[in-house]
């Protein structure tokens, strides 16, 4: 289990499913940092049989593995049921010509939870996740990964930082002392968690993107419409009152430069490969390997 305070993973659920309509207005964010995986997917050299799109929600990094995969059957796997669904109506929106003529081949909507995939061990070439994994124990999400995944296959992903929302935790911080703000692991330490899992010599790497805002406000909305609500165990419940919303603007506004109020995400990638053959454990002095994999290292010897 992960050391950090996890989100409650039922409000996760509903909290997005909420959103599901409004994502697509404000996740101009999820959408570049979408873009930039795609950018480092591109020097991969990969032709996958069967894609993985862990945390799909509304379907955009689904669409793009579709344009990039064309031939590969792809399972786009959501919490949300909601969020499925909109990006079910949204693929099926498509042309009636290139429903008609156009070569289709599989994609599946599969309600679940990333930390238990209902996914057959070794039965996927990629899997990808765009900023999903920080509502998730990045843990059990890596030891899942590294299961479904054949030999050779590729786990790639984008997720936040410690740093994210900084100015937003401070200042709720001016309030109380609850959790606000989801909390984030360190970059070196995911890379850690994808080697105990299982993977080989993970790459990481991370940059930090600043928005700014003229006030407060549109940030929250911003928030909400993509379904970050506080979800945290331990949170305030209940309205927070004019005078506390007004202590926590006025702990904001200490952050103002140029005339703006910045907003603070630091992104995280990553991308490893399920080795050929997994690690050897030794006790007594003895190795001890799988059947199956004992079997794939004698036919190809």
């Amino acid at each position: 289990m992960s050391a950090l305070p996890l989100p409650a993973k039922r409000e996760v659920r509903q909290s997005f499913g909420a959103s599901a309509t409004t994502y697509d207005e404000h996740a101009f964010l999820q959408r570049e940092i979408g873009d930039r995986l795609f950018e480092r997917l591109q020097y991969i050299k990969l032709i996958p049989e069967r894609v993985l799109d862990i945390g799909s929600g509304t379907g955009y990094a689904t669409q793009k593995l579709r344009e990039r995969f064309p031939e590969s059957s792809l399972i786009a796997l959501d919490i949300a049921p909601d969020m499925l669904g909109y990006a079910r109506d949204k693929a099926t929106s498509t042309s009636l010509l290139k429903r008609l003529f156009g070569k289709q081949h599989d994609r599946d909507y599969v309600c679940a939870d990333a930390e238990a995939l209902p996914l057959a061990s070794e039965s996927i070439d990629l899997a990808l996740s765009n900023l999903a994994m920080q509502w998730t124990d990045p843990e059990r999400v890596a030891k899942e990964a590294v299961r479904v995944l054949k030999p050779q296959g590729l786990f790639m992903f984008t997720t936040f930082g410690p740093d994210t929302l900084k100015e937003l935790r401070a200042a709720f911080k001016a309030i109380d002392d609850a959790p606000h703000v989801n909390t984030f692991p360190d970059m070196h330490d995911i890379g850690d968690i994808l080697v105990h899992a299982g993977f080989a010599d993970p790459v990481m790497d991370q940059e930090t993107i600043t928005l700014t805002y003229d006030e407060l406000k549109p940030l929250l909305r911003e928030l909400k419409g993509i379904g970050a609500h506080n979800v945290m165990p331990g949170r305030a419940t209940g309205l927070m009152g004019r005078q506390r919303w007004q202590r926590m603007v006025d702990a904001y506004e200490r952050f103002r430069k140029d005339g703006r109020l910045p907003a603070t995400y630091e992104v995280v990638y990553g991308h490893a490969w399920k080795p050929e053959f997994g690690k050897r454990k030794t006790i007594d002095g003895q190795q001890q390997i799988d059947l199956a994999e004992f079997k794939r290292m004698v036919m190809k010897s």
